[in-house]
């Protein structure tokens, strides 16, 4: 069940048809014969064509204006798995990707197509934890990537885990300050797994979290995008939201 925090509580039509009838002809006395062929071939044109030709364009303009703009999402945008082994420092050789990753992986996220990977330094990894991070390359502040932290069996409080998130990432800090909205929900997946999810919608920039425990680890995977991208690309960034899982053994 969603909760919704106040900022700070932890830290704090229908298509309408429009019908033409022709007026009625006042009543006059009989018209002479050779005029009558006249009306008869303009009736068809002003009585029966006008009205089809309104009605049918009235419904395809409410059709247009009733029509949500698609999202990436829900048109076939195309995505790519990225298989994470979230290795520790002492392990980590500041390569890119290699081919046994899928093998290796400990988790798995969806990265929209023509996203960039930014290569994360040794250094970052131990002092933060940042295992991996993807950015759009027309604005890199909307982006995804994940952190674990070692010797975590099991997650604690809500309010507590994403306290302890935030003091490795002043970004989330001053995103969680100045929230004017805050959800906090917990769901599992189908193998009873728990997974804490939070979205907060800051000044200017919109979150999403996702924060699980396996394999003594604690992974938190964020989506952030500033507002006018969050506003466009709502629908593809909660499916990268939800994209996320553990894999392997538990």
């Amino acid at each position: 069940m969603a909760t919704a925090i106040a900022p700070l509580a932890f830290l704090t039509s229908t298509a309408a048809s429009t019908g033409t009838t022709a007026p009625k002809s006042p009543q006059t006395s009989p018209l002479p014969k050779p005029q009558t062929p006249i009306l008869q071939s303009k009736s068809p044109l002003s009585i029966s064509t006008a009205p089809i030709s309104i009605a049918a364009t009235a419904i395809a303009v409410a059709a247009i204006l009733n029509t949500a703009p698609p999202s990436l999402a829900d048109t076939g945008a195309a995505f790519n798995v990225y298989y994470g082994t979230a290795a520790s420092a002492a392990n980590y050789g500041g390569l890119g990707g290699n081919a046994n990753k899928k093998d290796t992986a400990e988790y798995v996220y969806d990265v929209p197509e023509g996203w960039k990977e930014r290569l994360v330094s040794k250094v970052e990894k131990g002092t933060n934890g940042t295992d991996s991070e993807f950015y759009n390359p027309k604005k890199r502040s909307e982006k995804e990537y994940l952190t674990f932290l070692a010797g975590i069996r099991q997650l604690g409080p809500k309010d507590v885990i994403l306290n302890n998130l935030a003091l490795s990432d002043v970004n989330l800090q001053d995103q969680i300050a100045s929230a004017e909205s805050f959800l906090a929900d917990e769901k599992k997946d189908e193998n009873g797994q728990v997974y804490y999810v939070y979205e907060i919608d800051g000044a200017g920039t919109h979150s999403l979290i996702s924060v699980t425990c396996a394999k003594n680890k604690l992974y938190a995977h964020f989506v952030n995008a500033p507002t006018p991208e969050w506003n466009r690309d709502q629908d593809m960034l909660r499916h990268v939201h939800e994209s996320f899982k553990t894999v392997g053994s538990y």
